[in-house]
């Protein structure tokens, strides 16, 4: 993730704007993650694929929110990892009042909050506690068809999370190493974002033309390794 510097507008300096310094952060010394929670409503959860996109759009909107973070750039040179964690509302309410400086994206009736990247073990105990396997949500689709797409694979049969994370693994590659004028369009028209689902045979033909990085599973949990698992459709 080479371009990770040059995929948001330069920021001016703390000297410019007046505003305090940035907080020091220790240097990394494990694996860095980029938390995701998911907002699983437990008597009204959203439609799955509103909530697969939401989380993808919470992934990229902390990088837009926050990008002189310097977790950012030995993340993006590492496992690239997320961890989608589900919240009911109670708990995605605490989240948000308990850490202030998440991003939060919402489509619709899906919310989510994105975080920069974290040392993997140690956690906030808050977010620890969240749940990251077996989250699903009920089928269903995003409604009308926007101008930037994630593609999944749904030959895979990934649950909720698992398609969630590729999903973010997917529009914030695109972010970092597709064209920068589509880039910046999608921006400019709001950051609009939804979900297709593709069988296998036509996922490989139309990943041919992606226009962005094809998302390669690494195998940790539900596929097989190497799986190729989402992209980044325009038009």
């Amino acid at each position: 993730m080479e371009n990770l510097e040059n995929a948001v507008a330069p920021a001016t300096s703390p000297d410019e704007t007046g505003q305090t310094p940035e907080p020091v952060y220790p240097v990394p010394t494990g694996e860095l993650v980029q938390p995701i929670i998911l907002l699983v409503d437990r008597e009204d959860p959203c439609a799955e694929d509103r909530g697969i996109a939401v989380a993808a759009l919470a992934s990229v909107g902390a990088l837009l929110a926050n990008p002189r973070h310097p977790y950012w750039k030995p993340w993006a040179q590492g496992a690239f990892a997320k961890s989608v964690r589900r919240a009911d509302a109670k708990m995605f309410a605490k989240v948000a009042g308990e850490f202030p400086d998440h991003a939060l994206a919402e489509i619709g009736d899906a919310k989510a909050m994105g975080f920069a990247p974290m040392q993997a073990d140690s956690l906030p105990k808050r977010l620890a506690k969240l749940q990251v396997s077996g989250t699903m949500l009920p089928a269903g689709g995003t409604g009308e068809p926007t101008s930037v797409r994630i593609a999944l694979n749904d030959s895979l049969g990934m649950s909720t999370g698992k398609a969630a994370a590729q999903a973010a693994h997917a529009l914030f590659a695109w972010v970092l190493e597709g064209e920068p004028r589509d880039v910046d369009r999608w921006r400019g028209d709001g950051c609009r974002l939804s979900v297709e689902r593709l069988g296998a045979t036509e996922f490989r033909r139309q990943a041919r033309e992606a226009k962005g990085p094809v998302i390669h599973d690494a195998g940790r949990t539900e596929i097989d390794p190497g799986s190729a698992t989402a992209f980044v459709k325009i038009g």
